[in-house]
Order: C-alpha cells, then sequence, then structure tokens
C-alpha cells in the first residue's frame, strides 16, 4: 500500500469511527469530525510531540480541540495513537460512566487536555497555554539546554471565532506576539442553522492579520498542503498561527455533506451505509484494520524516543544548572514547597483587602517563582501587581505580569490555560462587578478542576460612587451556586493571608476572593497557618451570658456584626458572631463541626452586604441587599442601606420575638 492510499485509509478510518460512535449513541456531532479528519490525521501523524503512553509528559506539544462538539474526532485520534482509550470506551460515547462525554473533559479522559463544547473557551484558552510555554521557557531555558520548548495546537470552528471571548483572546494572542500558538480553522461554512451565510459573513483572513496574527489560506482536504503549512506556521516564531483549512463538512455523506442536517445529528442508519460505500469502508462497526492501527501507533515509539530524549537532556541540564532544574522540577509537579508560606504577612493596621492583598502576593512572589499575575486593565485598582518582576510580552516573556487589558473573559480563559499547562500558578483581578465577563471560564475552571485564582475587588456597595453599574449585589450569590467553586470573602487582612494559602493549597478547585475597596479594622486572629477561616466559617466572637442568636457575617460587616454584638450584650442578648468567609470550606467540613458553629434551634441573622439569596440554607433572617445600590460615599450608602450597628440590632431583636 503505497503512502498516499494509507493515509487515505487512515483519514477514513478516523471518519468511520466517528460516524459509529455517534450512530450508536444515537447522539452527537459526526460532520465535523468527517471534514477535519485530514487536517487532524496530518497534525497528529506529521508533526504532534506526544507520548501515549504518558499523557502528561511535560514538554509535550498541547492540543486542544476548541470545536468541543467534534468530539469523536478527538477519542478516535486517541484510541487510534494508542492513548489508554479502548475501542469499548468508543463504544460507549456519551453514555453513564464513560470516558468518552459528549464534550471533552480533561479529568475524564486520558490525553484531554482541557474541557471544549463551550464555543470560544478552548481558542481563550489556549493562548493561556501558549503564555505559560514561552514565559516558563524563557525563565529555564539556558544556551545549549532548551528542556521547555512545545507548541500549542488547536482546532477551531465558525462557531468557535463568532464568540466574544475569541476576538478578545486572538486580539491579545497577537499583542503578545505567541509565535508557538497554531490553529487550524475548520472553515466549512456551516453552523446548526444552515450556512454561515447567515449571519457570519466577515473576512476571517483580513481580521486575523489586523490582530497580528501569521495567516494561511489551504485546502483543508488535501494533507499535503496541510502538512505544509503547518510546517511554516511552526517557523514563524514571531506570531500565533491560523491556518484557514476550507473544508466539507460530513464529507463522504452522499446525501447530507456540505449542510447542516450533518452538524448535529446522527447520519441514520441508511446514510452511515451509504458513507461507508463512498467512502471505500466496509459496513463492519468501529472499523480499523491492522495497516491502520500499525501506521497510527507508531506514535507509541515516536513519543517514548521524544520523552527519552528529553530526560538525557534534562539531565544534562540538571547537571549543569542544579538550582534551576530543582525549581523547574518542583513547579511541574506543582511543589510549592515551604518557603512561601513563612513569607505569608500577618496584619495589625486598618486597611483594604485589596491592599493586603498586595502586600501577600509581593511577600510570597519571590518565593514562588512560577507564579503569574494580570490584571484587565485595573492594577492600579485591584493592586494585582508585582513590583519589579516585569511585564509579559514578546520582549519579556520571563515578566511576571500579564496585562490582559480591557479583555476580562480572555483573562479569565487565559489564567484556566496558563494553570492547565502546568508549571504555573496564575491569578488574575478585575472588579467582582465584572465577573459577569468572566463567568463561562470561571464555571469551566471549576469543572476542570482547574485552580485558578481569581482576585475580584470593589465586593459591595463599599466601592461608593461608581454607583449601581459598578457595585455587586448578586454576584456572590450567583458564584456560590458554581460547584467546586471556592468563593471566599475576608474580613481583614489575617483572613485575606489564610485565603491565600487555602486556594494556592488546592489542586483541584479554583478560588475567588472577593475583596473591599475600603479600609476594614483587623478582627480575626493574628495568625495565617493555623487560621480558623481554613474551616470555611468559625465562631469568632462567642456570646456571653447564654447563647440567644447568632450574627453570621462575611467581609467587611464581620466588624459591623461585632459592632452590633457589643450593643446587643449591654442589653443583655448574649450574641455569638460567625466569621464565614467560604460557604464552600464551611460544606466540607463534616456535620459535628458545622453545628458546633450554626447549632441548630438558635435564632440567626446573615449579615452581608449582597443579595440575602441563598443564606436560608443558614439564617432565618437577613442584612442584605436584594435591590440595585446607588451613587453616594461609601459610609452613606451604608447608612442609607441599613448596614449600621442598630440596624442589626433590630433585626435580631424582631427574630427573637
Amino acid at each position: 500500500m503505497s503512502a498516499t492510499s494509507l493515509d487515505q485509509l487512515c483519514i477514513n478510518v478516523i471518519r468511520g469511527l466517528s460516524i459509529d460512535g455517534v450512530q450508536k449513541a444515537n447522539s452527537g456531532h459526526p460532520g465535523l469530525p468527517m471534514g477535519a479528519a485530514p487536517m487532524a490525521y496530518t497534525l497528529w501523524t506529521r508533526h504532534l510531540k506526544h507520548n501515549p503512553r504518558n499523557p502528561s509528559w511535560f514538554d509535550r506539544d498541547r492540543f486542544i480541540l476548541s470545536a468541543g462538539h467534534g468530539s469523536m474526532l478527538l477519542y478516535s485520534l486517541l484510541h487510534l495513537t494508542g492513548y489508554n482509550v479502548t475501542l469499548d470506551d468508543l463504544k460507549a460515547f456519551r453514555q453513564w460512566g464513560s470516558i468518552t462525554p459528549g464534550h471533552p473533559e480533561n479529568h475524564l479522559t486520558p490525553g484531554v487536555e482541557m474541557a471544549t463544547g463551550p464555543l470560544g473557551q478552548g481558542f481563550a484558552t489556549a493562548v493561556g497555554f501558549a503564555i505559560a510555554e514561552r514565559f516558563l521557557a524563557a525563565t529555564f531555558n539556558r544556551p545549549g539546554h532548551y528542556v521547555i520548548d512545545h507548541y500549542t495546537y488547536g482546532i477551531c470552528s465558525d462557531g468557535d471565532l463568532m464568540e466574544g471571548v475569541a476576538s478578545e483572546a486572538a486580539s491579545l494572542a497577537g499583542h503578545l506576539k505567541l509565535g508557538k500558538l497554531i490553529f487550524l480553522y475548520d472553515d466549512n461554512g456551516i453552523t446548526i442553522d444552515g450556512t454561515t451565510a447567515l449571519a457570519f459573513t466577515e473576512n476571517v483572513e483580513a481580521r486575523f492579520a489586523a490582530y497580528g496574527w501569521h495567516v494561511q489560506k489551504v485546502d483543508g482536504m488535501n494533507v499535503e498542503a496541510v502538512d505544509r503549512a503547518i510546517g511554516e506556521a511552526r517557523f514563524t516564531t514571531d506570531r500565533p498561527s491560523l491556518i484557514l483549512c476550507k473544508t466539507t463538512i460530513g464529507f463522504g455523506s452522499p446525501n447530507k455533506a456540505g449542510t447542516s442536517k450533518v452538524h448535529g445529528s446522527p447520519l441514520g442508519p441508511d446514510e452511515v451505509e451509504l458513507t461507508k460505500e463512498a467512502l471505500g469502508l466496509p459496513q463492519e462497526a468501529f472499523y480499523a484494520p491492522e495497516e491502520a492501527l500499525q501506521a497510527f501507533r507508531t506514535a507509541v515509539d515516536k513519543g517514548a524516543d521524544a520523552e527519552s530524549d528529553w530526560d538525557r537532556r534534562f539531565a544534562a541540564y540538571r547537571a549543569e544548572f542544579p538550582d534551576e532544574a530543582a525549581q523547574l522540577q518542583n513547579a511541574m509537579l506543582g511543589e510549592l514547597g515551604p518557603d512561601w508560606l513563612e513569607a505569608l504577612p500577618v496584619f495589625t493596621d486598618k486597611m483594604a483587602t485589596r491592599k493586603n492583598s498586595q502586600a501577600i502576593l509581593n511577600a510570597i512572589a519571590p518565593k514562588l517563582p512560577t507564579l503569574l499575575l494580570g490584571a484587565a486593565d485595573l492594577g492600579e485598582s485591584t493592586f494585582t501587581v508585582l513590583h519589579g518582576m516585569g511585564e509579559q510580552s514578546a520582549e519579556e516573556p520571563a515578566g511576571r505580569n500579564v496585562n490582559y487589558g480591557i479583555r476580562e473573559h480572555a483573562m479569565a480563559a487565559a489564567q484556566n490555560g496558563a494553570t492547565l499547562h502546568g508549571g504555573v500558578r496564575s491569578l488574575g483581578g478585575t472588579f467582582l462587578v465584572f465577573s459577569d465577563y468572566c463567568r463561562p471560564s470561571i464555571r469551566l475552571a471549576a469543572l476542570m478542576e482547574c485552580p485558578s485564582i481569581f482576585v475580584f475587588t470593589h465586593d459591595s456597595i463599599g466601592l461608593g460612587e461608581d454607583g449601581p453599574t459598578h457595585q455587586p449585589v448578586e454576584h456572590l450569590a450567583a458564584l456560590r451556586c458554581i460547584p467546586n467553586l471556592n468563593v471566599m470573602r475576608p474580613c481583614d487582612g489575617n483572613e485575606t493571608s489564610a485565603c491565600y494559602k487555602i486556594a494556592l493549597e488546592l489542586e483541584k478547585t479554583p478560588s475567588l476572593l472577593a475583596l473591599t475597596r475600603q479600609d476594614l479594622p483587623v478582627v480575626s486572629p493574628a495568625t495565617v497557618l493555623e487560621h480558623p477561616a481554613e474551616q470555611g466559617a468559625y465562631v469568632l466572637a462567642e456570646a456571653e451570658g447564654g447563647l440567644k442568636a447568632i450574627l453570621v457575617a462575611t467581609g467587611s460587616e464581620v466588624a459591623l456584626a461585632l459592632e452590633a454584638r457589643k450593643a446587643l450584650q449591654e442589653e443583655g442578648i448574649g450574641v455569638r458572631v460567625v466569621s464565614m468567609p467560604s460557604w464552600w470550606l464551611f460544606e466540607n467540613q463534616d456535620q459535628a463541626y458545622r453545628a458546633s458553629v450554626l447549632p441548630a434551634g438558635v435564632p440567626t441573622v446573615s449579615v452581608e452586604a449582597g443579595s440575602s439569596f441563598g443564606w436560608a440554607k443558614y439564617a432565618q433572617a437577613h442584612v442584605s441587599l436584594d435591590r440595585f445600590g446607588a451613587s453616594a460615599p461609601a459610609g452613606t450608602l451604608f447608612k442609607e442601606f441599613g448596614f449600621t450597628p442598630q440596624s442589626v440590632c433590630e433585626v435580631v431583636k424582631a427574630t427573637l420575638e
């Protein structure tokens, strides 16, 4: 069999497996795998550096199927090239308990780098992967020792490029000149509702050229053309690359190819039969002949050789640069070491928690050399800047401050990418109200078990005069609804220090810190390493003379609750104050501890300058803000909206009646 015919067989085997997986599940998207198979095959067999027997090998190329609805394409490639994805796994596509879900999930399937499916997310997250690779290479490589040297590849669709987050990310990537980021664009001209002519008629080639990308346009069905284009993209190191690959969705289907009918529905038994006949495939389901498997499985030996070669090069690097090698080894393993813990500051002075955050980050950053920090053009307000540690750019690729610009959504996605890449921990900041712009990426971080850290300041009406457009009201409640997201609202500098410790030590859960603009007094214990905030909620001040009521508060309202407690105690009403920086942490404590902090049957009032939604699980009454804020000085707003000791006391008394 000639090389050309073998290539074609391998491509058609990918198509056949994808068709059969969707048909057996009676659910899925066969069109993209059928059309994109030639370019995916070309990338995976001629360019992608990977080791199927060790999917986590650090210097592998990263591949991201941003068009995650075409997941059978990826699962077929993983199976064929020798990953631990069996034929039975392909047959279990979209079924309960399988490792081949409808859209890829990184923590389920070996070889999947991230969860994709929400369009644009993979494209934007890939930018973070590329930032991490370049940063680590600039930080650790030495002349003659290139131990970090890999690419980030992806396949994106028309739908990906329509999403706003992709525009934000493409603009950022072009600005940063991320030369080792290469995307293949499956330009098939079809969406769910019909042709892209319905809504997407822009000149994508000109658009990406304007972003500063290297752009090529090729026949995506031609292996040699795609091969040459990828090669040219690899040698274009001063810009990210987009290869527009003109393809036919559902290629091979006699009656549905090139139409929206093949986008998101099984072909049907009759059309499967006709398609296999047209492609020269036998009617056997999940057909993978030995000659095709042998061709694909060369990836196993190539991958093992590539990793062995890297091991030898890393050993030589370690011999010449032992300190750098030890730092890099720890970074690759995600080990932070103990030094940064000793650097966490304890606070005694009144201060805004955003400023506490700044002091903490700049104290620990020298001990965490691969911590990256950034902001969406708000570094001067969020205080998410590492002083003297450089600006991430093509000219300064080891810079540790990433200027994301006014691109909140791309920032959050890129944070996820950098963290998923490994070797770095990525933090990014904006105002809490703008978490709305970041929410899909925050949600995906939680789903992917990706421990990104989101630093969101100006967390309430306490930001004052900017008014209700900038005052988060419903945001804490909405964010707490996301499973596996640790939302923390510390009450002072010491809780803030403790919250950073918690966030950096979490391995499978992202964290979000909600921090104040206004100064807060120090009210929590003067400790960090064993701060009770690690339990999520704790008794900050116990009732005197018998427990009559509990005030449970977060953030800036903890000090308010303490003032109210003092007044109530003077009237003979014993009140406990509970600081609850994190619902998520508290709910992960055992029942006995939770009951000891918030015992059943004790009248409880929540105090938080935000929506009361959700607080019913802990309290019977609420001092809250269930409307939009207003434009006025912070002190005026707290008074007018009832966040005063007197108002809190009145609610407690009413609850006791």
